[in-house]
């Protein structure tokens, strides 16, 4: 719970990539509450005890969450899909507006044929760039995680490639979430 605050409040993308993790680790528990407990919340050292259950009841709501929208066997959270889908409209917005000309240019010459390329491989045409990107980052963590990094080329492309796009749209993201970058700011003003 302080990790996912910390991160939601720092990075969108690593807050995004560590809630699916959780989602799959919950998963992986078979959301058992005291495997949860003894495997996620008794672990964390560095927590009070009343921490410890503010965190352990944050997950029983989360894990909640996902028996209620079906997501038990795979899937994300809605409101994780929602904040990827307000990442991919910033996407589309700083294509089209004056404000992203150099995240359009490196976007178009980086980054857009490899997001191709993988939207090919995992055969859905319709998927945006910036879901493409996040389910290419999950993918390599999981292949981390699992010691299976056989497939270097791919995880060097999307750590060389992807990582850094995600992470201009995840400053740009929190710049205007903060008021500090005006979209339709024109260039004179």
């Amino acid at each position: 719970m302080f990790i996912a605050k910390g991160k939601r409040k720092e990075n969108i993308a690593e807050y995004i990539l560590y809630m699916w993790q959780l989602e799959d680790l919950f998963r992986a528990l078979q959301f058992d509450e005291k495997q949860i407990y003894a495997t996620l919340v008794e672990p964390q050292s560095t927590l009070t005890p009343e921490q410890k259950e503010q965190t352990y009841f944050w997950y029983l709501d989360l894990i909640n969450l996902m028996k209620s929208e079906g997501k038990v066997e795979v899937g994300h959270v809605d409101y994780f899909m929602h904040i990827l889908d307000d990442l991919n409209d910033l996407h589309l917005r700083l294509l089209k507006l004056p404000i992203g000309e150099q995240y359009t240019s490196l976007y178009r010459t980086e980054v857009e044929s490899n997001i191709n390329t993988i939207r090919e491989k995992l055969k859905k045409p319709k998927m945006s760039d910036t879901e493409v990107c996040f389910r290419a980052l999950y993918s390599v963590m999981l292949l981390r995680i699992q010691g299976k990094e056989e497939d270097a080329s791919y995880i060097k492309d999307v750590m060389e490639i992807i990582s850094p796009h995600i992470a201009r749209l995840a400053k740009m993201y929190h710049d205007v979430e903060r008021g500090n970058v005006d979209l339709f700011k024109s260039k004179e003003e």
